[in-house]
């Protein structure tokens, strides 16, 4: 699809779905074709079906390689807070034939598949010390 028409779309949908910015959908599109990619990196065969599962994760990965530690903070400010909101960026673009699916394909498989806490602020988080026997530097003593 032209660029002009796909932001075209998107400008539409999210004037009709306030919940999401238009930037949300473009980023799902982007998503969408770094995990193809990566699939193709992968694997010697390439349906062009992507599952909820899989665009999922390459979502993840994308707004980690993209945003890092501030990847919860945009896609936030996009409107983007849980794995379901993704489902319905992507049935929103389903139904305005912009992302095709199977009838296997529900928004329901995009919910609860992660927590964004954990998929987005987690990895930055600094390593617990570990309790290996180690003690504590004393001054003074």
């Amino acid at each position: 699809m032209p660029t002009n028409g796909f932001q075209e779309t998107v400008e539409t949908l999210s004037e009709k779905d306030t919940r999401y910015q238009a930037e949300a959908y473009v980023f799902l599109r982007d998503s969408l074709e770094a995990t193809i990619k990566r699939r193709k990196k992968t694997r010697k065969e390439t349906g062009p079906h992507v599952g909820a599962a899989e665009l999922l994760e390459g979502f993840r990965l994308h707004a980690l390689d993209e945003f890092g530690p501030m990847a919860l903070m945009v896609l936030g400010y996009w409107g983007v807070h849980t794995t379901a909101d993704v489902g319905n960026l992507v049935f929103n673009l389903v139904d305005a034939s912009v992302f095709g699916k199977t009838d296997e394909d529900t928004v329901e498989s995009f919910a609860d598949v992660f927590d964004f806490h954990e998929a987005f602020v987690d990895p930055f988080r600094p390593a617990e010390p570990s309790s290996g026997g180690s003690t504590p530097l004393q001054i003074g003593a």
